[in-house]
């Protein structure tokens, strides 16, 4: 049995280098770039409009709408933002500055940058091919538009991208999450993990048997207030150390393309390193291009393509240019040597932010802002997993009920062997499945790219 736990293991490394490695981060943000010149540089041209049309709407009065079975557009697009901002904005971000080097948040942004039109595409298809069922709900995401876009000859495609999706969200929806749960909640009130794993799988289930409406109405409230803390807390942090923020700008941009030899590598090896933990960090931070969060807004009541599609541009601003922006300032902030080395004597890239901000913030306060992020983001991330996990295996059965009753069962008890740290192996084979989601939807997203020009065309042009 060791021998073929060992082989897996061995197996699943090379597989996750390249999924995450340097061709399938190029094609992802390259994908980005050629979606931004298909549909105009939106991000650019129409970012105003954008930002006015989706966070700057919630400020203004609104009628109360009954949107049925389905979700308002604000819930899916918090849904959306729950499977989006987790611990990798915190611990992810961290561990890519001290390998990468301050460039490595240069080209982050970049990611970002391009990422917005890609997540743009995304749900854009994903409102435009949706399935409706009798009841008047709807059911999309990239199986869909794969499948009713490209057509019936596509749907191995389809069939493989849900495949991969419904085992990721074991692991890397669940029992990632749940493991960084229980170690916050072990730091800030001493649980055992098996006692934090049954809280965890109790509120979970709560949630999840409810269905998409429970997790919608749950996400809207949660997002705001988790974002919102950490916000705040980052905004303190920089303000406590404003003068010091040119050098950390100048440092970001001066590594970004510093041409050096590092550690005895070869010349230009510096922006290599910075490159590859930027963009993988910014993709896989805001999951632009991976296909996840076309199906949260899938099930908006929102009829216009388009109208719901502006709000993946605001989701990969926030998730990125903010979210992990902040991360990114206040670790550069602390003054820390950045390598390697240097993360190891933290032990993990979780303890080594937690030692950023309490370098900055008095006492252990920053200790327990982290910790209490953790827990925020790592529960709205199962959360919205759970749904992603639900439609995969319902389109894989044909909406069998059995069939997502079951999952629903087996996702929520996967929290328990998820804070007790046995499933390890798991995770690691679910990041590289998240991973591979990218190509079959990269794949439908370049096929229907005319489609995402068309809508966006259709839908800006009456708006000038």
């Amino acid at each position: 049995m060791e021998k073929f736990l060992e082989i897996v293991t061995l197996v699943n490394g090379k597989i996750n280098d390249f999924v995450w490695g340097p061709i399938m981060l190029v094609l992802l943000v390259g994908t980005g770039v050629f979606l931004t010149f298909r549909t105009g540089w939106i991000q650019v041209r129409w970012f105003g409009y954008i930002m006015k049309n989706t966070v700057g709407s919630l400020f203004r009065k609104k009628d109360a709408q009954d949107h049925g079975s389905n979700l308002s557009p604000f819930q899916a697009v918090t849904t959306a933002l729950a499977g989006t901002v987790g611990t990798g904005n915190i611990a992810g971000v961290t561990g890519a500055i001290f390998m990468g080097g301050p460039g490595a948040v240069f080209w982050m942004w970049v990611s970002a940058f391009f990422g917005m039109c890609t997540k743009y595409a995304e749900i854009a298809l994903a409102l435009k091919f949706r399935n409706t069922d009798g009841n008047g709900v709807h059911k999309g995401g990239p199986m869909y538009y794969i499948e009713n876009g490209l057509g019936k000859n596509w749907k191995l495609l389809a069939v493989l991208f849900a495949l991969l999706g419904g085992l990721a969200s074991f692991g890397i929806g669940n029992i990632a999450q749940s493991s960084e749960i229980a170690g916050a909640m072990n730091g800030l009130f001493g649980l055992d993990p098996l006692v934090s794993g049954i809280i965890l799988t109790v509120l979970v289930a709560v949630v999840v048997i409810g269905g998409v409406k429970r997790i919608g109405q749950v996400t809207s409230l949660l997002v705001p207030f988790m974002s919102a803390f950490y916000v705040v807390a980052g905004i303190v942090v920089v303000l406590m150390r404003i003068t010091d923020i040119p050098g950390v700008l100048a440092a970001i941009f001066t590594s970004a393309f510093s041409f050096e030899a590092v550690g005895g590598g070869v010349f230009g090896y510096a922006i290599m390193v910075a490159m590859k933990n930027g963009f993988a960090r910014g993709v896989f931070s805001n999951e632009a291009g991976l296909g996840s969060a076309p199906i949260a807004h899938a099930a908006s009541s929102t009829q216009e393509p388009a109208e719901q599609a502006i709000w993946g541009v605001f989701e990969v601003f926030f998730d990125t240019i903010v979210i992990c922006s902040i991360t990114a300032f206040t670790v550069l902030l602390s003054g820390f040597e950045l390598s390697v080395a240097s993360l190891e004597t933290f032990g993990t890239t979780g303890a080594a932010a937690v030692a950023a901000f309490n370098s900055i913030l008095p006492g252990t306060l920053g200790g327990t802002i982290i910790q209490a992020s953790l827990i925020f983001f790592a529960l709205s991330t199962i959360l919205s997993w759970s749904y992603y996990g639900e439609r995969c295996w319902g389109y894989l059965s044909r909406d069998n009920k059995v069939v997502t009753s079951v999952y629903k069962v087996i996702f929520v008890l996967f929290c328990i062997v998820g804070a007790t740290g046995s499933g390890q192996l798991m995770w690691n084979i679910s990041d590289t499945l998240n991973g591979a989601m990218a190509i079959p939807n990269l794949v439908a997203l370049l096929a229907l790219s005319g489609v995402v020009a068309t809508i966006t065309k259709d839908y800006f042009s009456e708006k000038k």
